[in-house]
């Protein structure tokens, strides 16, 4: 007898962490914790440099960009955890799956895009000082952020056309929290052989090419810095990039584990993706807020003057 052959299903079953029904509940407190400081630490970042004219420089923006990067993955994948944690019904609709799908794949690729971006302007912060200002002009910094949004919005929309076009067999059911194009592969009935390799074509420029070009710019930066004559110059520079070089290798650290090699099962899988879906977001604005000086002269002026009013 053959299996049942539709283009689109009605929804989608997220069997998310059901294989440890006692890990539920204590995971929900976690999640919602997160996620509210998510929200709060992230949306603070962009408003500090909002209203802070010290920090509107090219590095604080970027730095925007990554909250609200983060903000966005946090939302498009928290909401449909939590649910899931707290009700038994685990299942989400199909074009609900297809739109989460969609938004996850962008703004990961774009993370990773803006990552590499954030690394070249600390490249250009310490390499070529003097030329700081003239390179990385205003009109400069929103190319740069362009072009991460609009290359990881191209990927994702080739991804999405390609996987709505799949003929997929009749068992909806996805072993994990939330929908992820990689998945709504394998349940296809057809040959998904264009997927996989535009899949492959992406992970090699966001999840490959993107760390190399960190890995190159902090190379050079390396050697700048280790030619500055005082310890202090070192520090203060290092400093500067401390915070991204952290963030950077724990988003790509996952990311390039999971999709350039993939883990030996699920369960893995699902802890590896919550890792930078829920902790990786709550620790990004912890980073830049505690060992950033400006960052915390803002917040305290910004303190002062509503304690004072």
């Amino acid at each position: 007898m053959e299996r049942e052959n539709v283009s689109f299903p009605n929804a989608f079953v997220l069997l998310g962490f059901s294989e440890f029904p006692w890990l539920e509940k204590p995971l929900f407190a976690v999640v919602l914790i997160c996620y509210l400081l998510t929200l709060m630490g992230n949306s603070s970042i962009i408003l500090l440099s909002l209203v802070d004219p010290r920090l509107q420089t090219p590095m604080y923006f970027f730095l925007d960009n990554l909250s609200l990067l983060d903000l966005s993955l946090t939302c498009i994948t928290v909401p449909q955890l939590l649910a899931n944690l707290c009700t038994p019904e685990k299942t989400i609709s199909a074009w609900g799956c297809i739109t989460q799908a969609y938004l996850f794949h962008w703004t990961g690729c774009t993370e990773c895009a803006l990552l590499a971006m954030m690394a070249i302007d600390r490249y250009v912060a310490i390499c070529r000082p003097l030329q700081y200002t003239l390179i990385m002009r205003a009109w400069v910094c929103v190319q740069m952020a362009a072009a991460s949004w609009s290359s990881g919005l191209a990927n994702s929309l080739i991804q999405a056309t390609l996987t709505l076009q799949l003929p997929l067999c009749g068992h909806h059911t996805l072993d994990h929290f939330f929908c992820e194009v990689p998945l709504l592969i394998k349940l296809a009935c057809g040959d998904t052989t264009a997927n996989e390799l535009t899949l492959a074509i992406g992970a090699i420029i966001f999840a490959l090419f993107a760390p190399l070009t960190v890995l190159i710019s902090y190379t050079f930066i390396a050697r700048a810095v280790l030619k500055l004559p005082s310890a202090e110059g070192r520090h203060k520079a290092l400093s500067t990039c401390s915070s991204h070089l952290l963030v950077v290798t724990m988003y790509f650290g996952p990311a390039i584990y999971m999709y350039l090699q993939p883990p030996a099962n699920n369960t893995q899988a699902k802890f590896m993706s919550f890792f930078y879906c829920v902790i990786t977001p709550v620790l990004n604005p912890l980073i830049y807020t505690l060992r950033n000086k400006d960052m915390k002269t803002a917040l305290k002026r910004i303190l002062q003057s509503q304690h004072g009013m």
